[in-house]
C-alpha cells in the first residue's frame, strides 16, 4: 500500500535527478522496500517538508543538515552519505601571473564566490580566510556569483562563473571545490599553464541523509541496508550512481561539517532564508 512506502525528498538542482530517483525507485522496489519519491525546488523547502512530517527522510546538502539539525535539536537521524561526500576541501585559485602566492596575497584583493549559501563556494572558504587572517568585509571584497540560490551550490554555476571571471581577469582570485577543479582541469574548461591553486580549506564533508526524528528507526536501517547494496560493479546501478557522482554509499557522520558550523556562526547566517 502507498502509506507503507517510505517517503523520501529530494531537491531538483538539475533535470536528471528526476531520472536517478526514478532508478533508486525500481532498484527499492526490486528488493521489497518501496520508496515513494517528493521533488521540492530548493533545500528550505525540503527541510520544512521535513519538519512537517510530508517525508521521512531527506538528502539534504551540508547547509540544510545543520538547518534540519538545529531544528530538531540536534534530534533528527543521520544516514548515508556518497563515497564522494567525504573529505572535500574548498581550493582558492588565483592566475598564475598574479603574483599572488599566498592567502595573505589576496588582503584588497577582489574574490570571486559561488551563490551566497554555497558551503563549498562561500562559507567555508570565508571562514578559512578569517582563521588566516583575512576579516570578511574590511580585508577583501566579496563578488558574489549568486546562481541557484537555495539549491545550497548544489550545482557547479556560480562556480564555474567565478572562476571563469577569474580568467576574465574581473576578480583577483576565486573558490571551487576540489572535484570541480580537477574536472575542469582534465576536460579542458580552463587552462592549468594559466591558473593555480595557492591553498585549500581543511578536508569537509558535503551531502547526507537525514531521517525525521520521530521516523522508525529500524525503517531507517532497513533502508540504509538496501541502500548499501547498490554495486558499481553491477550496470544497472552503475549508471544511476555514475549520475549521483560515487560508487560506494557509506556511513554518514557530522564530524565533517564542524567548518561549516563555524562558518555559519562567524557570518551569523540566517540558514532559513532564501532567495
Amino acid at each position: 500500500m502507498s502509506n507503507d512506502r517510505i517517503k523520501v525528498g529530494a531537491v531538483i538542482y538539475d533535470p536528471r535527478v528526476t531520472v536517478i530517483w526514478g532508478i533508486l525507485a525500481d532498484f527499492f522496489k526490486e528488493e521489497g522496500l518501496e520508496i515513494e519519491c517528493f521533488f521540492y525546488k530548493d533545500y528550505g523547502a525540503q527541510v520544512d517538508g521535513l519538519m512537517n512530517r510530508e517525508i521521512d527522510i531527506a538528502w539534504n546538502s551540508p547547509l540544510a543538515w545543520l538547518d534540519a539539525y538545529t531544528r530538531t535539536d540536534g534530534k533528527c537521524q543521520m544516514g548515508s552519505m556518497r563515497d564522494t561526500d567525504r573529505d572535500r576541501k574548498t581550493c582558492f585559485i588565483v592566475r598564475k601571473d598574479s603574483g599572488i602566492t599566498n592567502l595573505d596575497g589576496l588582503k584588497g584583493r577582489t574574490i570571486g564566490f559561488g551563490a551566497m549559501d554555497s558551503p563549498q563556494a562561500r562559507l567555508i572558504p570565508i571562514n578559512h580566510l578569517y582563521k588566516n587572517g583575512l576579516e570578511y568585509g574590511a580585508d577583501y571584497t566579496e563578488k558574489r556569483f549568486d546562481i541557484g540560490v537555495g539549491l545550497h551550490g548544489d550545482h557547479i554555476g556560480g562556480e564555474l562563473d567565478a572562476i571563469r571571471a577569474l580568467m576574465a581577469g574581473t576578480v583577483d582570485a576565486s573558490v571551487t571545490l576540489d572535484l570541480n577543479w580537477e574536472a575542469w582541469k582534465k576536460d579542458g574548461t580552463i587552462d592549468e599553464n594559466q591558473l593555480v591553486c595557492i591553498d585549500t580549506t581543511a578536508l569537509f564533508d558535503h551531502c547526507i541523509f537525514v531521517a525525521h526524528p520521530e521516523f522508525s528507526t529500524e525503517r531507517y536501517r532497513e533502508w540504509q541496508k538496501v541502500l548499501h547494496r547498490m554495486d558499481y560493479t553491477n550496470e544497472a546501478h552503475k549508471k544511476m550512481m555514475d549520475m549521483e557522482g560515487l560508487k560506494e554509499w557509506v556511513e554518514g557522520r557530522i564530524t565533517g561539517f564542524q567548518q561549516l558550523c563555524e562558518a555559519n556562526d562567524y557570518l551569523n547566517s540566517l540558514i532559513n532564508s532564501q532567495v
